[in-house]
């Protein structure tokens, strides 16, 4: 993700990007501004009317009947009937398709965010992602809907307004008009600023959602600490910070809401003061004064509407360019054109001369690893932390892709092959479980959505769950909290084999998934996990060794690759690394 001090995106690019999004409502966008364009008529039919009414009775005032008087009335009251149905489809319809057009875009960006790679994730905070897919989505709803009509009534105005004074007196007018280039510029200084000053009050926001999500996320380490204290300093910083931008921004506000207010008292006493010169000779007439003071309110009115609408337009383009910015992150993992659907698959795994290293490091995690797992082997990895195991079983899925080297699956480079069949094909059970905000049985059902509700009794039956969880609350409906929260350890991994036994995957990822566990757990899930490798390739990343003696081949992974490889027994004799770990394992009691 772009950091935010870097330069802001230009207003054109940012517009060019987010008008496709009005594609599909353009009709709904061409009524709402012909419904503007009606309400503007009548600000605009108003002074011609005082005009009309003024003139006849200071020059004609015989034919300024009582009926000419209600008939102009009535005609202007018509006209306020229409402005008001134009003006509830606008507030109305209008808003909706804002609404809409905010869905549309925080459908895309969820989208685009679940083809982005692990390596996006390693180094984007999750509160800066949240921060993005909802506030500033916010913002680009009213941006939406008022910004074409705002600029459309704006210069709707401005241009029969200027046609209208012209006819009245063209050197008031342009006396009038000369003084609005000399406002944006002046305008445009603080414009700039407050864009900056948005951009960065985006960012702290996100900032300060990370740290409030870390902080509530790990509460129980918070407690267990008594580090209330300093979690409370921490956001009090954060929070500060926040507020010092707030200052900025409007201070940068004030300065831009004055300059406008200045202009706004000078073109109106520019106005009084030319007016009545050009009147004393005869220049204009004082019907048509009165007629042009009206339109130069419109005027200023609508101008001070765009001013008014500029902050709403600055948060708009804010929250756009910070749209942008995820949208355009490289979706570097992707479908190949020629990829094909991975099927009948018989767990056969080649790695030819693989090597990976993170795009943010340059230290190769691994190099050059050569291996052919036959169907339905499996393989153990074992070896100091940093060694690259965990590494080496992502590469398998495509969470990272290879840095050199190929992967084959049943003979077939997973480059080639859809990234959906690919992972349809793998069961993974990890250390660390992650339990979704739901049911016992909603958390099951992720293995396989859509399975039968017996077919989901059975894989907790196989996965030793069946009777811890019918000992639960409201059973298999029973409410799991936040990230599982209210599950032990061992309840929580047998859930996640229970998946992986619904999944059905002909190959098994087992990542340290007894490691945190106490024995009595672990012995347990033990059981169900190798029930749930029998007759499927596993590749097994091991800290207790003494779960791993059976595996056919055990590797030894550490910074140079694969140092030792073999059955536990031949290992074992060659009292290399593996038998010192294994025998430092068994001093630790693991």
């Amino acid at each position: 993700m772009k950091d935010d001090n870097h330069r802001p995106m230009k207003t054109s690019m940012l517009v060019r990007r987010f008008l496709p999004y009005f594609k599909k409502y353009k009709w709904i966008l061409v009524l709402d501004l012909f419904c503007a364009a009606l309400t503007t008529v009548c600000e605009l039919v108003f002074p011609m009317i005082v005009r009309f009414i003024t003139d006849k009775g200071m020059n004609d005032l015989q034919s300024l009947t009582v009926q000419l008087i209600l008939s102009v009335g009535l005609f202007y009251l018509l006209l306020r009937v229409i402005d008001g149905a134009a003006n509830y489809f606008m507030a109305s319809v209008g808003h909706v398709m804002g609404a809409r057009i905010e869905t549309d875009m925080r459908k895309d960006l969820f989208t685009h965010l679940q083809k982005l790679s692990y390596s996006y994730y390693d180094n984007t905070k999750i509160g800066q992602i949240m921060s993005r897919i909802t506030s500033d989505l916010f913002d680009v709803t009213e941006f939406a809907h008022h910004c074409p009509e705002e600029f459309f009534i704006a210069a709707l105005k401005i241009v029969t307004s200027f046609a209208v004074l012209c006819s009245m007196n063209v050197w008031l007018t342009l006396i009038i008009f000369s003084i609005i280039p000399v406002m944006l510029v002046c305008s445009m200084f603080f414009n700039t600023r407050m864009r900056k000053a948005f951009k960065k009050s985006r960012n702290q926001i996100g900032e300060l959602n990370a740290q409030v999500e870390d902080s509530l996320l790990g509460v129980r380490v918070v407690k267990s600490f008594a580090n209330e204290d300093i979690e409370e300093e921490k956001f009090r910083q954060g929070n500060q910070g926040f507020l010092q931008i707030k200052k900025e921004m409007y201070r940068y506000m004030a300065g831009f809401q004055t300059t406008t207010r200045m202009f706004d008292g000078l073109m109106y006493i520019t106005v009084v003061v030319a007016g009545a010169l050009f009147m004393i000779y005869g220049q204009i007439t004082p019907p048509d004064l009165m007629a042009y003071l009206l339109y130069v309110s419109t005027l200023l009115t609508s101008i001070r509407r765009i001013v008014e609408f500029t902050e709403q337009f600055q948060r708009g383009m804010t929250g756009i360019e910070r749209f942008i910015e995820i949208m355009d992150a490289p979706v570097d993992i992707y479908d190949a054109p020629d990829a094909q659907e991975l099927t009948g698959v018989s767990g056969e795994i080649v790695f030819e001369d693989v090597s990976f290293q993170y795009s943010d490091d340059h230290d190769e995690v691994l190099s050059h690893i050569n291996l052919h797992v036959q169907p339905g082997d499996n393989i153990a990895l074992v070896g100091p932390s940093g060694g690259g195991k965990t590494t080496m079983c992502n590469l398998i899925p495509r969470f990272y892709d290879v840095t050199a080297g190929r992967i084959l699956v049943d003979g077939k480079d997973i480059k080639h092959l859809t990234l959906h069949s690919l992972r349809s094909q793998i069961g993974m059970v990890q250390q660390e479980v992650y339990l979704f905000s739901g049911s016992v049985y909603d958390n099951l059902e992720y293995g396989r959505p859509g399975a039968s509700r017996e077919e989901i009794v059975e894989a907790a039956k196989l996965a030793g769950a069946h009777e811890f969880i019918l000992g639960l609350p409201q059973g298999y409906d029973t409410y799991v909290g936040e990230r599982g929260v209210k599950l032990s350890g061992g309840q929580k991994q047998r859930i996640s084999i229970a998946r992986a036994f619904l999944k059905n995957p002909p190959i098994l990822i087992l990542d340290e998934a007894t490691s945190a566990l106490d024995n009595e757990s672990e012995r347990i899930v033990q059981q169900s996990l190798e029930k749930l490798a029998q007759g499927r390739t596993t590749f097994t990343i091991a800290h207790r060794l003494s779960t791993i003696r059976n595996a056919k081949l055990i590797l030894v992974l550490t910074e140079n690759g694969i140092e030792e490889q073999g059955t536990h027994q031949e290992l074992m004799e060659k009292k290399g690394i593996y038998y010192h770990l294994y025998h430092t394992a068994n001093s630790l009691g693991v």
